[in-house]
């Protein structure tokens, strides 16, 4: 077996990954197999990266022949037992079950069991089309934050190279065998600011101006719209811009903007308990049964869900779940649904960050 080690040198993560766990505690896996699948291929090198002493280190256990496998694993498992958080790429879908299989393979005693998982792969493919990005791979993050990498060979090309060492060991296979590896590491720790848009989706988001604007469409026609700036609690590593359902967003930076169309027109409030209610065709409204009952049998008739409902002029906004109370609709089938923009709920600031949330996820959801 061969164990690499290395410090990286004058490395500063641009995130504040203490958030998700303390930093001594964390460990980064990745691994390198001849193929997918535990049964008929081998695990050869098993990296990780940690950090120790104020700097990030690399630890890397090579298999110099397949008859190793169970030497490698042990050496991990025995390392890893100083760690409780695993951090690692796509590794609930590949690394993982693969470690986890070729124990059960060789009849060795270890588990994931007491470790708690982060896989990056998983926290940021939900977000690919907002950022449009092609795929969610793990070079292709790198290529998106500008990271260059040492290594030219690709997992598939690496299966050949290490065959190849365990006929005829070479410095130049270990070599391009270890540094890919190290490569896939060290990339791992230097992606970690895409998780800032992860945080943009799933944590609360803080409104720091709100206002309405009035413009112009392209057929002359005035338009209203809701802008609301937010402060981030951590700066984007590349700013971002999105257009979903009328809504747009741009973040940079430490700020991020959010438009909105206000919609000027007549809505209906629909009343759940049709029941109580009478419809009066003449005048396009539903009473309820203590008030209707006054009016001429003639001019009413029992309320159904579709016409048992109150109109009113306003200024609204589009909702996609149910957020604020009381909601309008145009219509009983219609699915858009809208808050009326009231005075009072112009003056709470919280409201309005709840609303640039409830928005955002709207956008990352539609695609």
């Amino acid at each position: 077996m061969r164990i690499s080690k290395e410090t990286i040198e004058n490395f500063r993560i641009s995130y504040p990954l203490e958030k998700l766990a303390p930093l001594e505690r964390i460990l980064f896996l990745d691994i390198e197999t001849t193929g997918f699948t535990a049964r008929s291929s081998y695990l050869y090198l098993i990296g990780c990266a940690y950090y120790q002493s104020g700097s990030w280190h690399t630890i890397q256990w090579l298999a110099e022949n397949y008859e190793q496998e169970a030497v490698i694993l042990r050496a991990f498992f025995d390392f890893a037992k100083f760690f409780r958080y695993l951090v690692h790429f796509n590794g609930n879908n590949f690394d993982l079950p693969f470690i986890t299989q070729k124990c059960e393979q060789l009849s060795l005693p270890y588990t994931f069991q007491g470790f708690q998982g982060i896989d990056l792969y998983k926290r940021i493919v939900p977000y690919k089309y907002f950022l449009k990005l092609p795929n969610c791979k793990q070079k292709t993050l790198e290529q998106f934050l500008g990271i260059d990498r040492k290594d030219v060979f690709n997992g598939g090309e690496l299966i050949g190279i290490y065959q190849d060492y365990v006929k005829n060991p070479s410095e130049f296979a270990e070599n391009a065998l270890l540094i890919h590896n190290a490569d896939d590491l060290k990339g791992m720790l230097e992606t970690l600011p895409m998780l800032t848009y992860y945080d943009l989706f799933n944590e609360p988001v803080k409104a720091r101006k709100v206002q309405a604007n009035s413009y112009k469409d392209i057929h002359g026609n005035r338009r209203r719209e809701l802008l609301i700036t937010l402060s981030l609690e951590n700066q984007l590593p590349r700013s971002i811009a999105c257009a979903v359902g009328g809504c747009y967003f741009r973040g940079e930076g430490a700020e991020a903007c959010i438009k909105v169309p206000i919609y000027e027109e007549e809505l209906k409030y629909f009343y759940s308990n049709y029941h109580d209610y009478y419809y009066l065709p003449t005048e396009d409204v539903a009473l309820h049964k203590s008030v209707a009952k006054f009016v001429d049998k003639n001019h009413r008739i029992p309320a159904s869900a579709a016409n048992c409902y109150t109109r009113k002029t306003a200024s609204y906004l589009p909702q996609w779940e149910l957020l604020f109370l009381p909601f309008f609709k145009r219509d009983y089938k219609s699915r858009e649904l809208f808050f009326e923009l009231t005075d009072e709920l112009k003056r709470n600031r919280q409201a309005f960050s709840q609303y640039a949330s409830h928005v955002l996820n709207m956008m990352a959801s539609s695609y």
